[in-house]
């Protein structure tokens, strides 16, 4: 049976359907489309469900890495440690505030950035470290955050994946100094186009990132910042308030997934599924497994007759990406992020246990 990689109208927008419209034709009708009543809404909403002091909307996952790395003064002249096995947005932020991306392998098991790494990387112009929650789990936020600390340094955490996830019980995008969140369509908690948020403790840093998404301005044509527009439409705001509530049943539905296909392919060595560390909460905003003895490609081509979705995060790590060649990146350099990025394979987690069936007879039939 034909499988998509997530299918939102029936999973995630028909049980909601009629709450969502009428929300939506409540924001038409209202004419305030933007910042607003609906925008405030949902911060705070958003706020209070991460356990975070303040929340503030944006325009995208991208923009909340860049409000939040101008919000802490990074530019040229400045190093931050990071990871090349992430989505693009995450080092693309650091270049365009005209600071320098320094990367570090990644943990084999979790495909997070291998803080054991980090310290050796760390130099006089390092400013800080943008850790990222890969594919729904934290990464070891405790020890990054006790080097951050021991070397003076700030942590942006992006949690672009992770919303609802949890380290040693603390949601994902509140373990660091600011966090970030995406709110692409196809993300747990997903807008009808594009949206993200970053949230902090640190008021001061809020009310910075709240006057650089609105061209650095506050009060009105008095611009103490230069930022840009970076604002959270309100109708997505509007749209996002909807689904939160819905948030952790639809983490639960991805969990039993995950449980599904790990007890599906437990006996066959080929597959590695993904592992939840102690004192994590995994979310699963991708499932992904590492499939070995060079057969990933091999596996996704039988996903691909069988009408089963499927997708490669990331095929080519951002070391060694062409627009980051002045960076001197090398093959060779991460060699555990390398191997990742030819075993990895995602396959679609938002489904049934029927559907986790399917996926799993496929990939055996390799």
């Amino acid at each position: 049976m034909a499988i998509p990689m997530l299918d939102i109208p029936s999973m995630i927008h028909d049980p909601i359907r009629d709450e969502l419209i009428q929300t939506l034709v409540e924001v038409v009708d209202s004419a305030r489309y933007i910042n607003g009543p609906y925008v405030e809404r949902f911060e705070t909403e958003l706020a209070d469900y991460v356990g975070a002091e303040r929340a503030v909307g944006v325009s995208s996952g991208t923009d909340a890495l860049i409000v939040a790395l101008k919000a802490l003064g990074a530019g040229p002249g400045d190093e931050i440690i990071t990871t090349a096995f992430t989505f693009f947005a995450t080092v693309g932020s650091i270049a365009r505030v005209g600071a320098t991306p320094v990367f570090v392998d990644i943990d084999p098991v979790t495909f997070n950035i291998a803080p054991a790494d980090i310290e050796a990387k760390i130099t006089d112009r390092t400013v800080g470290i943008l850790a990222v929650d890969l594919f729904g789990q934290a990464a070891d936020m405790t020890t990054i955050a006790d080097l951050a600390d021991k070397h003076g340094l700030w942590v942006v955490e992006d949690a672009a994946q992770s919303i609802g996830g949890r380290h040693n019980g603390r949601m994902c995008g509140t373990l660091g100094t600011i966090g970030t969140y995406s709110f692409f369509p196809a993300k747990n908690l997903g807008a009808l186009g594009d949206g993200g948020a970053a949230v902090t403790d640190d008021q001061t840093l809020a009310d910075k990132m709240t006057m650089l998404r609105q061209h650095g301005a506050g009060p009105e044509y008095h611009h103490k910042l230069i930022g840009g527009n970076f604002r959270l439409d309100a109708i997505q705001a509007a749209a996002l308030s909807v689904k939160l509530p819905h948030l952790s049943a639809w983490e639960e539905m991805r969990r039993r997934a995950a449980a599904t296909y790990a007890d599906l392919l437990v006996d066959d060595d080929r597959f590695a599924t993904p592992v939840e560390l102690d004192g994590n909460r995994h979310v699963y905003n991708q499932y992904e497994l590492r499939v070995k003895d060079g057969l990933r490609d091999k596996a996704a081509e039988a996903l691909r007759r069988a009408e089963i979705g499927h997708a490669i995060y990331y095929p080519l790590p951002l070391h060694l990406q062409e627009c980051f060649a002045e960076l001197g990146g090398k093959e060779g350099d991460l060699p555990v992020t390398e191997q990742a990025s030819r075993e990895v394979l995602a396959v679609p987690i938002m489904v049934e246990p029927t559907a986790c069936e399917a996926v799993a007879d496929v990939l055996k039939s390799v």
